[in-house]
């Protein structure tokens, strides 16, 4: 048989295919490495864990356990999220000034960036509701009339029909929603603080927590409108009550005195 020659191979081949190779792995490279602004992300997200860590060590450890497992001065904080944390820190209610059957809401002692540190540390404990952007509560891309159905619905019979608050049982009450954050009202509403009910997302949608916002701006502010006359503070029957009976009776008893008075001067003439 006849012998075949070797085919031999261009000087340039190992080349073109080292370059080949090459490109095939910054290519595969390229395409599973993390993107730049993802490990910016990340290592931003690190920091603020890590320096929400230091800030609950020193202010919320000793009632909350140490890896906020809770004790039995405070309840463990895995999965209340990020919300709650916005909402009691922000509110000034954490960290709390005295026991008692209410925590009292009063002037804040963190930042907003420290809020929002503490709140990252908690949030990485487990999962649970995130502080809300400012799209969700603005009032203005809320319905009020709606909002004013769902307000007296679920809300009214402790806040009062317009938001004023009120007493409930051992000496613990709804407080006033008046000049409230709309971000605070939407987070007591998402994660329930104290004695209030949670209203999530699965049982009161995101636009129905912004309809019950735009309804509170609407009805208690400087600009609201109250054809009804003078208002007696909105808080309800029991001062309307009274000044019915102190003005209106008061009214009646003054106009039959003063009407017995004519007739018997009448009747002495």
């Amino acid at each position: 048989m006849k012998k075949l020659s070797a085919r031999r191979r261009h000087p340039l081949a190992a080349l073109v295919v080292l370059l080949f190779a090459l490109a095939a792995t910054g290519g595969l490279y390229a395409a599973l490495a993390p993107a730049p602004k993802a490990q910016a992300d990340d290592s931003s997200q690190s920091i603020q864990i890590t320096e929400g860590k230091k800030l609950f060590s020193v202010g919320c450890a000793s009632c909350h356990g140490a890896h906020g497992q809770g004790s039995s001065d405070g309840p463990s904080l895995a999965g209340v999220g990020s919300a709650a944390v916005d909402f009691q820190v922000g509110t000034g209610r954490m960290p709390a000034q005295q026991p008692g059957p209410q925590i009292q809401k009063k002037p804040g002692q963190y930042t907003q960036a420290e809020i929002d540190q503490l709140a990252a540390f908690i949030a990485s404990l487990g999962p649970g509701p995130v502080t809300p952007n400012a799209d969700q509560y603005d009032p203005a891309g809320g319905d009020s009339a709606k909002g004013g159905e769902l307000f007296r619905t679920n809300c009214s019979q402790c806040h009062n029909f317009v938001g004023k608050g009120g007493a409930l049982t051992d000496g613990k009450y709804a407080p006033t929603l008046k000049g409230v954050d709309p971000k605070h009202i939407y987070e007591a509403m998402q994660t329930g603080p104290q004695n209030m009910p949670s209203f999530p997302d699965t049982t009161m949608p995101s636009q129905a927590k912004a309809d019950i916002i735009a309804y509170l701006q609407a009805v208690d502010t400087a600009d609201s409108k109250n054809p009804g006359g003078f208002t007696l503070g909105s808080l309800g029957p029991v001062p309307e009550g009274l000044f019915a009976y102190i003005f209106g009776i008061g009214a009646l008893i003054a106009v039959a005195t003063w009407v017995a008075a004519r007739t018997t001067k009448a009747k002495k003439s």
